[in-house]
């Protein structure tokens, strides 16, 4: 959450000091997921493994529901958008990098589309409506963004926007936009499987857990109950 400079220090040194966790330390609940049809135009392809990056908000939670999606090898925590010497929490967490805090996503597109994972990514995941912010954080690096890897990538996100748009499905306009993939830089590991590893933070009861239970009960076909983790021997 983007408060003032003082406090937002006073955060960032109770979480470096393990009291509380990097992202906001306080929420004002989650958000409802909306119920959206799938792509009209999608990828073709027949590779057996893809790499997606999206941005909506904290990663934690992102990351999470990514997890939890069949078809999906790895979820990784991260930065985009920025350079490669500002990808690094505490600079990107001010707000003038470029960076958005992003969700590597490695996939099997036999099994999972990547226009799947965009209908999951604006109905689940995050909020598409919001712009600059996600829930209780505010800022740029809390911004709604794709960073489409290639041509066809950057073809199915934009007929899907315009899609979405058209149809008026949720309340107010779609604000996430399509930027320049420029590398993808993996978060620290303390951010990595955060959901799974503590499941009774409060800000992930209130704003991400529910993000799983809408992931399960919109698309059961869909999830998987263990989720596929970045670290070696965590536990699930």
């Amino acid at each position: 959450m983007k408060t003032p400079f003082t406090w937002r220090r006073t955060l960032l040194g109770l979480a470096a000091a393990g009291v509380i966790g990097h992202c906001a330390a306080f929420s004002f609940g989650g958000e409802e997921a909306v119920v959206i049809p799938p792509p009209a135009l999608d990828e073709t392809t027949q590779a057996h493994s893809e790499t997606a990056v999206f941005a909506g908000g904290c990663f934690w939670g992102v990351q999470g529901v990514f997890q939890h999606v069949k078809g999906v090898k790895k979820a990784v925590s991260g930065y985009a958008g920025g350079a490669a010497n500002t990808a690094r929490y505490e600079r990107v967490s001010d707000g003038d990098t470029g960076h958005a805090e992003s969700v590597e996503v490695t996939f099997d597109p036999a099994q999972v589309s990547y226009g799947t994972l965009l209908q999951i990514y604006f109905s689940v995941a995050h909020n598409p409506t919001e712009l600059n912010r996600q829930g209780p954080d505010s800022g740029t690096q809390y911004r709604s963004a794709i960073f489409p890897e290639n041509t066809e990538q950057q073809r199915v996100a934009k007929a899907y926007i315009a899609q979405l748009n058209t149809a008026h499905l949720f309340n107010k306009p779609i604000v996430t936009t399509l930027e320049t993939y420029n590398g993808f830089y993996p978060a620290e590991d303390e951010h990595q499987d955060f959901l799974t590893e503590h499941p009774t933070y409060p800000y992930i009861v209130i704003n991400d857990l529910p993000k799983v239970a809408q992931l399960k009960q919109l698309y059961p076909e869909r999830y998987q109950e263990k989720p596929v983790l970045v670290k070696v021997g965590s536990s699930s």
